[in-house]
């Protein structure tokens, strides 16, 4: 009996689906970046967008992000670690 062992990177499948999410919400799905740092404890996951579409993923009051961060914390859970968004617009190094 042989068994494939192959490695999951833990962010891989957050860094997907983050990707997923944020590519349908916005105009210039071309310009969607995700960086990924990752730490003993936790994942950082920074989402780079167009600077036109950052409201788009924002939402009215933050909405959409408290949404956004929401399914990934229900979808880290099931991978038994914490991850955080940081939202940032195309050529800025700050986060929204």
């Amino acid at each position: 009996m042989t068994t494939s062992s192959t490695t999951v990177v833990p962010s891989e499948p957050m860094q997907q689906l983050l990707l997923m999410i944020v590519q349908t919400l916005v105009d210039d799905s071309d310009a969607v970046e995700v960086d990924c740092i990752e730490d003993e404890e936790a994942t950082t996951l920074n989402l780079r967008v167009a600077w036109a579409d950052t409201g788009k993923v924002i939402g009215k009051q933050g909405r959409t992000a408290r949404s956004i961060r929401t399914i990934m914390s229900a979808a880290g859970m099931k991978l038994h670690r914490r991850y955080s968004l940081n939202i940032l617009q195309e050529g800025d190094k700050s986060h929204i």
